[in-house]
């Protein structure tokens, strides 16, 4: 009876374990997705435009993305339902036309997150860009093809996290920004721009991203209303981390563009590493976007290919398809042989346009179909906030409409 006992607390203590890397795998998920190559392109290049000024189109965007996760993890894990399914249910087709700009958004992006692997152990260790990038794949792959390819996950993605928050803290130290003056633009900014901020919101909550974290919580089977507390908890703590990191690197680069040194515009972050530390700058720089990258060419693929599947699709056709969506995009980026830093800003910009369809049938779900939430009644000052953030992503994106044809007049 003793033994009996003692083997159900084990099993009890292995399931909580179990779920709490989940949870947490989930959260970082969401967050390491949003910090890829292109996150810390858009970031050094908007300090350097902008100042400290930027501050406040950061904070903007920590504001919609909270309100947009915590409505969107809501009601897809309280649904259990993937994005596209739910949109199917509600009007027939809007969820495979949703899954259809997904995908296109997912193989942009990871186009140029593989290159920012390439780019990162070029100068980390000097491996040609081409060769890093393919290596870097290829990690990927067996990650996802390794047996027990979840928990996998969620504990690379868990480490990675944690590594890119102490080296940004390690950064932002270093170059001794203006921290006050930082602040003091958070809420009182010399000049604004939607443009920016649309963006910053594509390339942390937009397109595959706002699903990421989210889409793995149903795939790690922590869905339904019992498990609401831990859902807005998680999707939270998950903008706050993307956000944190977000931050640090703002600083850290500002300590440099304040001092005056020229950046060169077409690699702002590596300039400003190299400046700020020298020859271990830029090794420093490749660590980062190396992690950056490899991190977010997981949760692209993970994200993408779940917009493809259900979570009753064989783990061998799951594989297939991860399978060939790195090699899709790695193949698009040894023969591009590179992905542009207005490319990496572009799809950002373009996620911010496509965000507000999936965010509107989030919210379709929320009001009216009580029913796909297993009968959960749906917060009313929650859903509130949600149509504001819609409101918002859809003045925005229509701004952005403009950046977006003006980079790629320019670009």
């Amino acid at each position: 009876m003793a033994e009996t006992t003692a083997e159900t607390s084990a099993a009890a203590a292995k399931r909580r374990r179990t779920r709490r890397t989940a949870l947490l795998g989930a959260m970082f998920l969401m967050a390491t997705s949003a910090v890829g190559p292109g996150f810390i392109t858009q970031t050094a290049t908007f300090t350097h435009q902008l100042g400290a000024a930027f501050a406040f189109a950061i904070l903007v965007s920590v504001l919609i993305d909270i309100a947009v996760q915590l409505n969107v993890w809501r009601v897809i894990g309280v649904s259990g339902l993937y994005a596209q399914h739910l949109g199917n249910r509600i009007l027939p087709g809007v969820g495979w036309a949703l899954a259809v700009l997904i995908f296109f958004g997912g193989v942009v992006f990871n186009i140029g997150n593989i290159a920012g692997a390439g780019m990162g152990l070029n100068a980390l260790a000097g491996l040609d860009a081409r060769i890093g990038g393919a290596l870097s794949v290829a990690i990927a792959l067996l990650i996802f093809l390794s047996k027990r390819a979840g928990i996998a996950l969620d504990r690379v993605v868990v480490a990675c996290g944690a590594l890119l928050i102490l080296l940004m803290i390690y950064m932002s130290i270093t170059t001794a920004p203006p921290v006050g003056e930082a602040l003091k633009q958070t809420v009182l900014p010399e000049q604004v721009d939607f443009f920016v901020i649309t963006t910053l919101v594509g390339g942390t909550v937009g397109g595959y991203i706002t699903y990421a974290g989210a889409h793995r919580l149903i795939a790690s089977g922590n869905t339904g209303p019992e498990n609401v507390r831990a859902i807005t908890r998680t999707s939270v703590m998950g903008i706050v981390v993307a956000s944190i990191i977000r931050f640090l690197l703002f600083l850290a680069i500002l300590g440099v563009v304040t001092t005056g040194v020229s950046l060169a515009e077409d690699n702002v972050a590596a300039e400003a590493f190299g400046a700020a530390l020298g020859e271990i700058g830029l090794r420093v720089f490749g660590l980062v976007f190396w992690v950056a990258a490899i991190t977010s060419i997981l949760g692209a693929t993970f994200t993408t290919v779940s917009f493809l599947t259900t979570p009753k699709t064989s783990e061998r056709t799951k594989n297939l398809y991860f399978a060939g969506f790195l090699v899709l995009t790695c193949s698009v980026f040894l023969a591009l042989g590179q992905a542009p830093q207005t490319l990496l800003i572009m799809a950002g910009a373009f996620n911010g346009v496509v965000l507000p369809l999936g965010f509107t049938v989030v919210l379709y779900a929320a009001w009216r179909r009580r029913d796909l939430l297993q009968g959960y009644r749906y917060p009313t000052w929650l859903l509130i906030i949600g149509v504001l953030a819609w409101l918002l992503t859809l003045y925005m994106g229509a701004n952005s409409l403009t950046g977006l044809a003006d980079l790629w007049m320019t670009g």
